[in-house]
């Protein structure tokens, strides 16, 4: 069987799951209830400095956009960080952290830009005994106004700073959670591990708005008849999420660099693509808020179950092992040639990969007699549009054509020789290289 047991920067846990910095991990009674339901760890909602504690809305704080059938896809918040006193959240971290030593503790901090702010809450986080911290450099709303959050993490200069004073001023591991609001997301990660960071955390929120209330005309969620801008999170934000993971796991500057998988996660496929991107452990936060804790028990049993199907022994058997096949686009294979295939056994005859060929592609779909449909070959160009409309899985395959025979839509023979954009000659810079 399978053994999901983790260590990530020395610290162990019984899991990767980890329930993200939010209001699922706002106190000590819904941690304990997490880590009674099978959670390996938790990263503390993020605490600010010792005085009065931030004023959250008291109206509705999140906005949500819904599939079809109302499964939440997206959560956009307004919520702040802990409105609650610094005090009583360390005496909780330190009581929780007492009680489950096996399980990840990691404190999420956020103060002001100065390195005495820093300096007098790290050692009071030291005191309780958890076992990290992560840098809240992510928070696009609310707390960046005051130049924190997203603020600090769209300028890598900072993030390089702070991330030194920590770890300068606190001896367990640093976390740096960066924000997804920036333009490339290698600069803050090159900062960060400049600055001596233990580990990235990615993606933070985005930010956004969900919709707009077409009777008040204000944005939801609304306030008195106003609203403002949130953090985006859910299943919706994971290709966003995944894309970022991996820039940083490949980037020669940050290769090596641990990271904890953060956006969208829901079920343990998500967990296992973030993992087979690079990141060592994942944290979750809608899919807690959506279907509870226990989720965590089918994310636990489905990728025990996948790696015994697979062979694969504990999880560092398959971190990091897609990397090396993310690859920019100017360096895939152009002689690699497919073409669409439909299984008429599974075909439902419903026309959905007809409309769409027909309408919004390249007309390679042709409706026979009784609705049966049938790829042509010489117009397919293996977009794959009709694969992803299909409802019928495994229906439709994009199958690829063998070296030395012609793909009916060039005339062309199939080259069994790998060539891209690079080398290709209609590309005007390799000409000009020759």
């Amino acid at each position: 069987m399978a053994d999901l047991t983790t260590e990530f920067l020395g610290i162990r846990s019984p899991n990767p799951f980890w329930l993200a910095s939010a209001p699922p991990t706002d106190k000590e009674y819904n941690v304990r209830r997490a880590f009674e339901a099978g959670w390996g760890g938790v990263v503390w909602k993020t605490l600010g400095e010792e005085g009065p504690p931030v004023v959250n809305v008291n109206g509705p704080r999140y906005g949500v956009i819904h599939g079809p059938d109302r499964r939440v896809l997206g959560l956009n918040n307004i919520e702040l960080i802990t409105d609650r006193p610094l005090e009583m959240n360390l005496e909780e971290i330190a009581r929780v952290k007492a009680d489950y030593p096996d399980r990840a503790v990691i404190v999420s901090l956020m103060v002001p830009c100065e390195e005495q702010a820093w300096k007098r809450i790290l050692p009071r986080v030291a005191e309780t005994g958890a076992d990290g911290i992560e840098l809240n450099f992510g928070c696009p709303h609310g707390m960046s106004e005051r130049g924190m959050g997203s603020a600090v993490g769209q300028v890598p200069e900072y993030i390089e700073m702070v991330t030194r004073w920590c770890k300068e001023n606190y001896d367990r591991p640093v976390i740096v959670k960066l924000t997804p609001n920036i333009t490339d997301i290698r600069y803050p990660a090159r900062a960060a591990k400049n600055g001596g960071a233990d580990a990235v955390s990615l993606i933070n929120t985005v930010s956004s708005i969900t919709s707009v209330n077409l009777d008040t005309f204000s944005p939801e969620p609304s306030i008195d008849g106003k609203g403002s801008h949130g953090g985006y999170c859910g299943p919706a934000v994971k290709p966003i999420a995944l894309n970022m993971v991996a820039e940083i796991a490949r980037d020669p500057e940050t290769a090596g660099l641990p990271i904890s998988g953060i956006g969208g996660v829901t079920t343990w496929r998500d967990a296992a693509e973030f993992m087979a991107l690079g990141a060592g452990t994942v944290q979750v936060c809608t899919a807690a808020m959506t279907y509870g804790f226990k989720v965590v028990q089918e994310m636990v049993s489905g990728l025990s179950d996948w790696m015994d199907a697979k062979g694969y022994a504990s999880v560092s058997d398959f971190v990091g092992r897609a990397v090396p096949n993310v690859t920019d686009w100017q360096y895939l294979n152009l002689n690699y040639v497919a073409k669409a295939r439909i299984d008429q056994d599974k075909c439902i005859k419903c026309g959905r990969c007809y409309a769409a060929c027909e309408d919004t592609s390249h007309q390679a779909i042709l409706m026979k007699e009784d609705r049966v449909f049938e790829v042509d070959d010489s117009e397919c160009v293996a977009c794959n549009l009709c694969v992803d409309v299909c409802p019928v899985e495994g229906c439709i395959d994009m199958v690829r054509l063998q070296p030395g025979e012609v793909d009916p839509r060039t005339g062309r023979v199939v080259e069994a020789e790998y060539g891209n954009w690079t080398t290709h000659p209609n590309n005007p810079m390799a000409r000009a290289a020759e």
